[in-house]
């Protein structure tokens, strides 16, 4: 899944689950829940694809692990019961569900890490490093069908709903 499956998804969960459980509005920060629906990728990409590309070859290490998810959390509980910030919590929820949009729990071994083994499975890709990125670049502007533009999709729809729910309501208080 790509940036909007990730943002628009996650943030559409988030307000239908407002919607049967207003409280949830009051503990996470959509802006945060955003960042963190990135988080994983924003992390493991640049580390497993780039950077660390020969050692690891693969693109979902440490940022697709219920540890990392966990540590975030925890951290985040500790700031919301010292001083109130949902920012953290906010940040977690993100990462979390990151994590069940990309299916993880079908790569067990990244996902428990390092409760089944110390190493990350090997994505044996044709493509790491800058070569990687550059080859993302150019297969981002095909125009053929596959499943991972579905969620692209959705994410777009609701990010554009969810923008023109905002407008208008700022319309609204603009003319009271």
């Amino acid at each position: 899944m790509l940036l909007f499956g990730h943002i628009g998804v996650t943030l559409g969960i988030f307000f239908g689950l407002g919607i049967f459980v207003p409280r949830i509005r009051t503990i996470i920060d959509p802006r945060y829940l955003a960042i963190g629906a990135l988080l994983p990728d924003l992390i493991d990409k640049p580390l497993g694809r780039v950077i660390f590309a020969s050692t690891f070859e693969n693109g979902r290490i440490i940022g697709h692990t219920l540890l990392l998810s966990f540590v975030i959390f925890l951290i985040g509980l500790y700031l919301y019961n010292k001083k109130r910030d949902i920012k953290v919590l906010s940040l977690a929820s993100g990462s979390f569900f990151h994590l069940m949009e990309d299916q993880m729990w079908a790569k067990p071994a990244t996902l428990f890490w390092p409760f089944l083994g110390l190493s990350f499975p090997k994505d044996h890709s044709d493509y790491t490093g800058i070569e990687y990125l550059s080859n993302m670049l150019e297969k981002s502007f095909e125009l053929e069908f596959s499943r991972a533009f579905i969620p692209e999709i959705i994410g777009m729809v609701v990010i554009v709903m969810l923008t023109l729910h905002w407008l208008i309501k700022r319309y609204r208080q603009s003319k009271l």
